[in-house]
């Protein structure tokens, strides 16, 4: 399947994009599975080359219905167990 492509996505994608980037990078890291991680904002993040999106609840409604990949809403993007779990399950289902 390759490195998967993930899409953070926030407003602008300048701000708590790169926050959740950062945090999802570090897990990959800690877990031994390379990954390539970028940031988007909502308005373009459909049209973006990617495998998976990970989007705060709020505006994941705002694309659910045109994304062509999956999209894994974050409740809270400052709660790492909650970013750790669905970063893993998802990373986990490419394997199955």
């Amino acid at each position: 399947m390759g490195v998967p492509k993930i899409q953070t996505v926030c407003g602008y994608g300048c701000g708590s994009s790169l926050l959740l980037r950062t945090n999802i990078q570090k897990i990959a890291k800690a877990h031994d599975i390379e990954i390539e991680a970028f940031c988007g904002d909502v308005n373009t993040c459909c049209a973006n080359d990617c495998d998976v999106i990970f989007i705060s609840r709020e505006l994941g409604e705002r694309i659910k219905d045109r994304a062509k990949v999956p999209v894994i809403e974050i409740d809270n993007f400052m709660d790492k167990k909650e970013v750790e779990e669905k970063t893993l399950a998802y990373l986990e289902s490419r394997l199955d």
